[in-house]
């Protein structure tokens, strides 16, 4: 279609890979054991053959068959663990390297922010860089200079825009760097994980940016670890997995499910079996699910909304009072708190046989962002008798949101805390120099 400015097809990159073969080792001692055998005769001398090396190739794919299409206007992250393929992919793009095979299809200026000094020429000035940049974007002087203002204060490096910049500390460089690909209007940015060595002020400001840009009609490619970042920054993202696509879509659910690929549990789990269920001869656990506002099973929850954790139980035996309770654990296996059902029909009262479903209900605006995994067990406290305990149960991601009406306002920096409720604020003024009580 006429507003698709980049279009990959088939797309692959084969790396050979270097090795040193031993064909033949041979230790010291046997050496040293040779010679006292073969006393009488003359003094031999090690000789250098004894470590014969032949070098071999292996090939290494990269990346593998990826095809995808990128609109006009659209935010795309790129997310996969260390060696998935993310650079790469944003180097052949880049045109840095070349693909082994397939096709890409670029319409639009590439400006790339890939590694810490990528297009910079280490003797000359931060200024000479800036005009030099421009250049190779196809800008005129005069357009360089409309933005040259504007990319010195972004870059904050007024005090040292004569210096050359192989003086620069990684800092200034990358401020510079990101500056000048973000001002100079490219149609499409390239960004890789490269803002991690700004500061948390600075990566604020250039995710301001590439909001920005974006609104202005312009692409973004934008490679992070930072997964809130991610999810509030672009509205589809890739999941790359050993150089081939995992999942192509909506950010928050492709975020959730490479967040959750490292954990075994889901946002589901059932017991079908009656044999196989956790329990004894009082009770067993049926099924553990994660349900949104809307009542559906999901594994994302955006952090305004309630989330609802339902346990389907089987009680065998009656005449006992059984107490559902949930453990709430967050991504670094921090223990937030034990919530105990206290629903006021079953409060203190036996339960008789037959199957139960108990539903505890946390309001929006409680956890924050991240992954929560529950653990779900049954007890009675007197006598104390802990009937199952299942520690991973069930597992769900909370997203944060860009629409400013969550905790974090339009803040767009690291937020840290287990815990983000919206509070009640109450602001008294008063123009004068009286003390409001």
């Amino acid at each position: 279609m006429s507003d698709t400015v980049i279009k990959l097809e088939n797309l692959g990159k084969k790396y050979l890979i270097r090795h040193q073969q031993s064909e033949r080792y041979t230790a010291l001692r046997d050496v040293l054991t040779n010679k006292f055998r073969s006393f009488g005769k003359r003094l031999i001398t090690l000789q250098p053959h004894s470590f014969n090396l032949r070098p071999s190739r292996e090939e290494f794919w990269a990346l593998r068959e990826l095809s995808f299409e990128v609109k006009q206007g659209d935010r795309l992250g790129i997310i996969g663990r260390n060696g998935a393929g993310k650079t790469t992919l944003l180097k052949l793009l880049s045109r840095i390297t070349e693909p082994t095979t397939g096709r890409i299809s670029i319409k639009g200026r590439v400006a790339s922010l890939l590694e810490v000094g990528t297009g910079f020429h280490p003797e000359l000035t931060g200024r000479e860089n800036i005009y030099l940049n421009g250049a190779i974007l196809g800008m005129t002087k005069n357009e360089i200079r409309r933005k040259f203002d504007e990319i010195v204060e972004f870059a904050e490096i007024e005090k040292f825009l004569d210096t050359p910049v192989k003086r620069y500390s990684s800092g200034m460089y990358v401020r510079l760097a990101f500056a000048v690909a973000a001002h100079l209007e490219p149609e499409i940015l390239l960004v890789d994980e490269v803002l991690a060595v700004g500061d948390a002020a600075f990566q604020k400001k250039c995710l301001g940016k590439m909001e920005d840009v974006s609104k202005e009609g312009r692409t973004i490619l934008f490679v992070s670890h930072n997964m809130p970042a991610i999810t509030r920054l672009c509205s589809k993202a890739i999941y790359l997995r050993q150089g081939r696509i995992v999942k192509n879509g909506d950010s928050y659910q492709v975020v959730s499910d490479y967040l959750l690929s490292g954990i075994d549990t889901k946002a589901e789990r059932v017991w079908p079996d009656p044999l196989m269920r956790p329990g004894d001869d009082i009770v067993r656990l049926c099924a553990v699910r994660v349900r949104n506002n809307k009542g559906c099973v999901s594994e994302t929850i955006d952090i305004r909304h309630p989330v609802g954790i339902e346990t389907q139980f089987e009680v065998l035996r009656p005449g006992h009072i059984l107490v559902p309770n949930y453990h709430f654990f967050n991504d670094e296996g921090v223990y937030l708190f034990v919530a105990i059902d206290q629903d006021p029909e079953w409060w203190r009262k036996t339960r008789p046989a037959g199957h139960f479903v108990s539903i505890a209900r946390i309001p929006g605006n409680f956890f924050a962002e991240g992954i929560l995994t529950v653990g779900v067990a049954i007890s009675t406290f007197d006598p104390l008798a802990v009937h199952f305990y299942e520690r991973d149960a069930v597992s769900f991601h909370i997203i944060d949101t860009i629409d400013g009406d969550s905790a974090r306002g339009d803040y767009g920096g690291v937020l840290p805390g287990v815990i983000r409720p919206v509070l009640n604020w109450t602001t008294l003024f008063n123009p004068g120099d009286v003390f409001l009580q």
